[in-house]
């Protein structure tokens, strides 16, 4: 293979994670890598660590923190690569993992991004919270994946072996062209943290092309390593996103119709929030909804991008099957589906 892989870090403190990372990527099977980390400002010796460690790595240091979206969109201009590795950098690598992500690539060219199975790095027999087996959203933009329905995570049973379409390849690591990653203008840094892998892999769709898991790849992931799974700051960047992307990325009459829809279950998850006694869970619900309110100049900005990028509707995306057009919080919560198997929702 005369390809090379890029694979972009961005990172934000803790250089003891990052270097179990990059020492993973020592061992891998496919020797045509160029490594940048992004140094998203770190406050400790992060920096100097790395360097220390590697002359080998290419390390960019930024004076602010970028985020993911914005670190990533910085090591995508550096790289040289012809695929890029977006990867966290508390993950962990199995040595076979990229060259079987760039062999699934390289079979169809309407690929535009793979992701490998996802593990918990501290209960390897279970599947990590962010992406598992490959995810997907509902159509009011709550996403899933298979292997995690909200809080519930399934201990990976072979279950989901197959290698399939899915509507989004998770932010901890998968691969893609850096042809289409410039093309629809990469990671959209307004989004800072969260779901921007998810409004990626939407934009992809929308110009035509597929996304896809390949299990055989396995990365093993700690998760909440930079920011705690309990933080509110979390759920602020969820909740906000989410709506961000729905207003977004459908046709106008569908963004207003199911942002409506949307609104009385933000309502329903903000009171849960309250009556766990989460008060800054609760709060940020509506900070979220604020932000949506006062920011309309980011959200036409946004729709003037993925206007000027769709080759097909929402209609036709639909068909394609990777978007689930029921609800997954009714399935979930209401008729008790906790698991993607549950769901009978198969990809075409």
């Amino acid at each position: 293979m005369d390809a090379i892989v890029s694979v972009i870090i961005p990172h934000y403190n803790n250089s003891k994670i990052l270097i179990e990372c990059i020492s993973s990527l020592y061992k891998s099977t496919f020797k045509k890598i160029e490594i940048v980390i992004i140094d998203n400002a770190s406050t400790d010796s992060s920096y100097n660590d790395i360097i220390a460690f590697s002359s080998d790595v290419i390390v960019k240091k930024s004076d602010i923190n970028l985020g993911y979206a914005g670190g990533c969109n910085l090591g995508a201009q550096i790289a040289k690569g012809k695929y890029l590795l977006f990867l966290n950098n508390d993950t962990i690598m199995n040595k076979n993992c990229i060259e079987i992500l760039v062999n699934r690539l390289e079979k169809k060219s309407k690929i535009s991004s793979v992701q490998p199975k996802i593990l918990n790095i501290n209960k390897k027999s279970y599947f990590d919270y962010a992406g598992a087996s490959g995810g997907f959203i509902d159509y009011m933009v709550f996403p899933f994946t298979r292997g995690r329905i909200f809080n519930s995570i399934e201990k990976d049973q072979g279950q989901y072996e197959s290698p399939m379409k899915i509507f989004w390849a998770s932010g901890a690591g998968f691969l893609t062209r850096k042809d289409i990653f410039k093309k629809v203008e990469g990671f959209d840094s307004n989004l800072f943290s969260h779901m921007e892998e998810i409004d990626y892999h939407w934009k992809c769709y929308l110009s035509n092309y597929e996304v896809w898991v390949e299990p055989k790849a396995k990365l093993y992931h700690h998760g909440g390593k930079t920011l705690p799974m309990n933080s509110p700051k979390k759920t602020y960047y969820n909740h906000r996103n989410s709506m961000i992307l729905l207003l977004s990325n459908y046709s106008l009459i569908n963004s207003v119709f199911f942002f409506l829809l949307r609104l009385p279950l933000e309502f329903i998850s903000s009171i849960k929030e309250l009556a766990t006694f989460r008060f800054k869970h609760f709060l940020n619900h509506y900070v979220a909804l604020l932000w949506i309110l006062f920011h309309p100049k980011i959200i036409i900005q946004r729709r003037s991008l993925i206007k000027k990028n769709r080759c097909i509707n929402d209609t036709e995306l639909f068909n394609k099957g990777v978007l689930f057009n029921k609800s997954i919080v009714i399935n979930y919560f209401l008729f008790r589906k906790k698991k993607y198997i549950d769901l009978n929702f198969l990809t075409e």
